[in-house]
């Protein structure tokens, strides 16, 4: 392959000549248009969250296994970004700040963890790690965004998770919840937009994983 220098200097005949300025030319173009920026532009920081570790007194021990499958999750949720919303219709993202991996994803570790801190039952993993499940644990992630509404100028974190879970092999659904948290930041900065983040997700890992474990209740053996 010819050196930049050859393409530019070393042209032959018009045709060299012509063909070195329009390389020139779509060198500086490239410099110039934000591939430079984006280079040297600040690091974006990424931030995670915690499991729950603390539940309810006197949860039922169970005896069978669990496949906590990753959520589902609209496109606008579905990414690493931190998705903010100012307006029910509009959704953004704030600016040099991500998850540490796409949000249904870091949710289904979450749960996982969860699941394994509260002590009460057998087995519980990804369907990756191939367990032979009981049941399956179906969500959806419907909200996991801050919330600037209504000229706020503190955000409110707001996260909703509909749960289902699914017997096997029959795959008959025996329950099916909705659990939502809201929690009112303490301050502006990413930080703390994230410890907020932490508070309502934490509601609604342990409220997912009190309710599975009551399955028994519901109808499952």
């Amino acid at each position: 392959m010819r050196s930049r220098d050859a393409l530019t200097t070393r042209p032959r005949g018009r045709r060299g000549v012509a063909a070195g300025a329009a390389v020139a030319l779509a060198l500086a173009v490239a410099g110039c248009g934000g591939v430079i920026q984006e280079l040297t532009g600040p690091p974006t920081d990424l931030y995670t969250l915690t499991p729950k570790s603390t539940f309810t007194t006197g949860l039922p021990q169970v005896a069978w296994q669990l496949v906590v499958e990753e959520p589902i999750a609209s496109g606008g949720l579905n990414v690493q970004r931190i998705a903010l919303r100012t307006h029910p219709t509009e959704l953004k993202y704030f600016a040099q700040a991500n998850w540490t991996e796409r949000a249904p994803r870091m949710v289904q570790t979450l749960l996982v963890e969860s699941f394994e801190n509260s002590g009460a039952i057998v087995a519980v993993g990804r369907q990756a790690i191939g367990l032979r499940s009981d049941y399956n644990l179906k969500s959806e992630l419907r909200e996991f965004q801050a919330e600037y509404m209504d000229g706020a100028r503190v955000p409110t974190v707001r996260v909703r998770l509909n749960a289902k879970l699914i017997r096997q092999p029959q795959r008959t659904i025996i329950g099916s919840r909705n659990f939502e948290a809201v929690q009112q930041a303490t301050g502006t900065d990413m930080r703390s937009i994230v410890a907020a983040f932490d508070d309502a997700l934490g509601k609604v890992l342990r409220q997912t994983v009190e309710w599975t474990l009551k399955a028994d209740q519901l109808g499952a053996g």
